[in-house]
């Protein structure tokens, strides 16, 4: 249960300074490769969370000796029970808050829906609906569907049909209402942070921005037809998380101010392509290195060579053992917990987590809150300190004769 907090949290700092370097780079970017860049620049998020579920490098443990906890009745001094119940407040705090979010987002989708009345095939491929909350728009996931208004012929001439037609269809080619998903499922998970509603609307401006300049740029004579069409459409803001709105009103002038643009350059376009790859790549691989320093890996010699003179595994003498769970000790309940502990250089504790625990999660927290307190002699490679990993197992036994702790 820790560590799925701890991993929250992780990924939510990470998540931050994704956000905010995106946010400092995208002037450039703009600069560099216009819309289409900015918004590719956003795969930055799903890779650096990606990149934190990748597992480091094994190395090798070294087993160091048995501990044993032992509760002796009115002797062994025991955890609170409110120590223990934090973590499982914030768990169901945040899947509640998660919960909420998604019934949100699906209510939304479902209201804007029934919103739209019957809907009926035309013949270019797109659906006419019988009211208009907010179209023409591609709607749905699964398969999405272009969805225009009852009066889209009457409002519309039929060159400004074709552009916004043909705005459409590359929301649905490039994969658009997937991103708008991942978008949603993102912000049911991470519903707390509070730089991610400023980059949910961002990252929905980069879209349309970007959707906006692979329909106009191969014509660019029909920009000034383009931004009529856009001036025509009675604006509101979007309702439907699961669809791509030609009207949104926040980003008028700033879709119109794009169309003015000139297309970049091909060098300024490459350079950009490159930023955007450095960024991901590098972001990506510092976060995937800061879940933990991984020690020193060394080739182990066969069973039969000697160790080489200096080469001294960690040992972890005299350790304070846990303390025994206050509702495990006055339920009775013993059990086994086996730590795996990142020792550094000079002998602090690193890196804790449980490789196994019986019975499952009532020993894990007792256990971690000891071992990020002890103190260890390092490991030594050719007479040098050096950072080693070892697998601690723990005894928790129940024993009315046994020492108080």
């Amino acid at each position: 249960m820790t560590d799925l907090i701890n991993g929250v949290v992780q990924a939510s700092v990470w998540l931050a300074v994704a956000v905010l370097l995106l946010a400092a780079a995208r002037p450039l970017l703009l600069r560099l490769g216009g819309a289409a860049l900015a918004y590719r620049s956003w795969w930055l998020l799903p890779l650096v969370l990606a990149a934190l579920c990748l597992p480091l490098p094994s190395a090798p443990m070294a087993d160091a000796a048995p501990m044993r906890a032992i509760g002796g009745v009115l002797r062994a001094p025991v955890v609170p029970a409110e120590a223990a119940l934090w973590p499982m407040l914030l768990l169901a705090a945040w899947l509640a808050g998660a919960l909420a979010m998604a019934v949100a987002g699906w209510r939304a989708q479902r209201r804007f829906e029934r919103a739209m009345g019957p809907l009926q095939p035309r013949g270019d491929g797109s659906w006419r609906a019988s009211a208009d909350p907010g179209l023409p728009a591609l709607v749905g996931l699964w398969p999405p569907r272009i969805v225009v208004g009852p009066a889209f012929e009457q409002d519309f001439s039929p060159a400004e049909q074709d552009l916004i037609l043909q705005h459409e269809r590359s929301h649905r080619r490039h994969g658009d209402p997937w991103a708008n998903a991942g978008l949603a499922v993102l912000r049911c998970v991470f519903w707390f942070h509070p730089l991610l509603p400023w980059a949910a609307r961002r990252f929905l401006r980069d879209q349309e921005l970007a959707c906006d300049a692979r329909t106009v740029d191969p014509h660019p004579a029909l920009r000034r037809l383009y931004a009529n069409a856009l001036l025509k459409a009675q604006l509101v803001h979007p309702v439907a998380p699961m669809a791509c709105h030609w009207r949104s009103q926040p980003l008028l002038k700033e879709r119109i101010a794009m169309l003015k643009e000139h297309k970049p350059k091909a060098l300024p376009w490459m350079t950009g392509q490159v930023l955007t790859l450095g960024l991901c790549v590098g972001v990506g691989t510092v976060a995937w290195a800061s879940q933990g320093t991984p020690p020193s890996i060394r080739a182990e010699a066969p069973a039969s060579a000697p160790a080489a003179p200096g080469d001294v595994d960690a040992k972890a003498p005299d350790l304070a053992p846990p303390k025994y769970p206050k509702a495990a000790f006055e339920q009775g309940i013993s059990g086994k917990v086996v730590l795996r502990v990142e020792v550094d250089a000079v002998g602090k504790a690193g890196n804790v987590r449980v490789l196994s625990s019986t019975p499952a999660g009532v020993f894990d927290e007792a256990s971690i809150a000891a071992a990020r307190q002890w103190t260890f002699v390092p490991a030594r490679r050719d007479g040098t300190a050096v950072a080693s990993v070892l697998r601690i197992p723990l005894t928790f036994e129940l024993d009315e004769s046994g020492p108080a702790l």
